[in-house]
């Protein structure tokens, strides 16, 4: 079966939303990636204690909300309780202090208002690889949007990537890596996926004609100057993950 390609990318994805601009994995951050001139954003998405898909980096609570705890132990309607938001910016000025983790069928509506793209990344807590990987392509399969774009399902377990394209075998998947390690193409092929994320402090040209070479789509994480996103655009790396799309747009 020939593996699902991703749909006309652009060349800048707003990180978390716009990360660098209002708090990641937020409502507010993915508006803002809009307001900036974004055409698609990325997301985080992991399982609460219940098992529904929410937007979250971290496996447990602190860094980014007044809550405390692993995330996977905590159930969606507490989840929905805590502030999300305040932490960012100066705390005198609270301007993100009604931001509440957002669930992936909220993010989901969000992009479908304002006609943007979106990668999923899939990071699952420990131990919940299948578990995550199955409820994003699950929802991804059943409650997409008519008419939206598609979405590129991404993540660094393999697991969580083999779950989600037996849940929705036609969404195109991405591996990400570090590092690009010697055995990617047998790693992204056999997971029947077509694009490679890897960091863009470990990408050398050499390594970026060798992916691109094969016809695989390159992308890199996070680019936040422009003259490093130049260089990349120079290698031939298709699109570029940005805490600040404002900086890298119309270039």
């Amino acid at each position: 079966m020939t593996a699902p390609q991703p749909p006309t990318l652009p060349r800048v994805i707003g990180h978390r939303g716009a990360a660098g601009h209002a708090p990641e994995n937020t409502l507010a951050s993915m508006r803002k990636a809009a307001a900036l001139g974004a055409a698609w954003v990325e997301v985080d998405v992991m399982l609460s204690g219940d098992g529904a898909p929410v937007l979250i980096h971290d496996e447990t609570l602190e860094r980014t909300t007044d809550g405390k705890g692993r995330v996977s132990e905590t159930p969606l309607a507490e989840l929905r309780t805590l502030d999300a938001g305040s932490w960012f910016g100066p705390a005198f000025a609270p301007t993100f202090a009604d931001e509440r983790i957002p669930t992936l069928a909220e993010a989901v509506d969000l992009v479908a208002e304002l006609g943007l793209g979106i990668n999923i990344e899939i990071k699952p807590a420990k131990g919940f690889e299948t578990a995550t990987g199955r409820a994003v392509g699950e929802l991804a399969a059943r409650d997409w949007p008519p008419g939206l774009l598609t979405p590129i399902l991404s993540s660094f377990s393999a697991d969580a990537l083999a779950a989600a394209r037996k849940a929705a075998p036609g969404l195109p998947l991405a591996l990400l890596v570090g590092r690009v390690p010697t055995d990617w193409r047998e790693r992204l092929e056999d997971l029947g996926g077509t694009l490679l994320h890897c960091a863009e402090r470990h990408l050398t040209a050499a390594t970026a004609r060798v992916v691109l070479d094969t016809g695989h789509h390159l992308l890199c994480y996070t680019v936040n100057e422009k003259a490093r996103g130049e260089e990349l655009y120079g290698w031939g790396v298709e699109a570029v993950f940005s805490d600040y799309p404002d900086r890298l747009l119309n270039m």
